[in-house]
């Protein structure tokens, strides 16, 4: 029996790993990290037509690397499916401080899976997205109601797979089936490199509205690149959906 802490999740009866399957890709699911991903991420991350748009991995992005963010990402997600576990027996499903499944997969006709990308759900900490809330940092969710926690995405896709609506149903699935139930979650501010017009679309297709582009806004690897800034709040009717889940 799967553990109830684990729901919407559900668990791979061959290797007991959880994963999250697609609203719409239903052959495309989200697990968790694994320390075997790292010759994917390093091809992935030096592709041309992905790393331009990312801020924050180095270039080039080298196995070693790699190797330390697999084994960073692989620890937190181990940390919140203990949390998990130890809850299994309390009467109300448990709010977590992330997801412990962001790894992008595509099942295959003969059931193995093949790495597509990732997806996370942080909490912001850019001065631009945090702008207003008084705030100059956020180290833990505070989860107040009448002031909201300001969480952010942070996303990539192999371009074998670009412009079929994959990303933009990840994220949804994502934050709908975890983020909003299991997290928490009801403010987003995103932060897109000016010009990456597909990653607006994905945002601008699960409700974001463009607030502001800052030029000059962030150093990467050396030169000073724009940013647009999107911004997400929860409805009411959603948040009694995600309730009820």
């Amino acid at each position: 029996m799967n553990d109830p802490q684990l729901y919407p999740l559900e668990v791979n009866p061959t290797t007991g790993e959880p994963f999250l399957r697609l609203l719409r890709h239903k052959n495309i699911i989200i697990t968790p990290p694994r320390l075997s991903d790292a010759p994917c991420l390093v091809r992935i991350l030096n592709d041309e037509r992905v790393y331009p748009w990312l801020s924050s991995p180095p270039h080039p992005y080298l196995p070693e690397h790699a190797e330390w963010w697999l084994n960073h990402v692989t620890a937190i997600s181990d940390k919140l499916l203990t949390e998990l576990e130890s809850a299994r027996d309390d009467p109300e499903r448990k709010i977590v401080d992330g997801s412990p499944v962001q790894t992008i997969r595509e099942i295959k006709e003969d059931g193995m899976d093949i790495f597509l990308g990732c997806i996370d759900l942080t909490l912001a900490q850019q001065w631009w997205a945090l702008e207003g809330s008084g705030r100059t940092n956020q180290e833990a969710p505070r989860r107040d109601p009448r002031d909201p926690d300001i969480w952010t995405v942070g996303d990539y896709l192999t371009p074998s797979h670009h412009g079929q609506g994959i990303m933009s149903d990840a994220f949804k699935t994502l934050l709908s089936q975890w983020g909003v139930p299991r997290m928490g979650i009801r403010l987003m501010v995103v932060t897109v490199l000016k010009g990456n017009k597909g990653s607006v679309k994905v945002l601008e297709k699960n409700g974001f509205e463009f607030r502001k582009t800052i030029d000059d806004a962030l150093d990467v690897r050396g030169t000073m690149r724009g940013v647009h800034v999107l911004e997400w709040r929860l409805e009411e009717t959603t948040a009694a959906d995600a309730a009820s889940l």
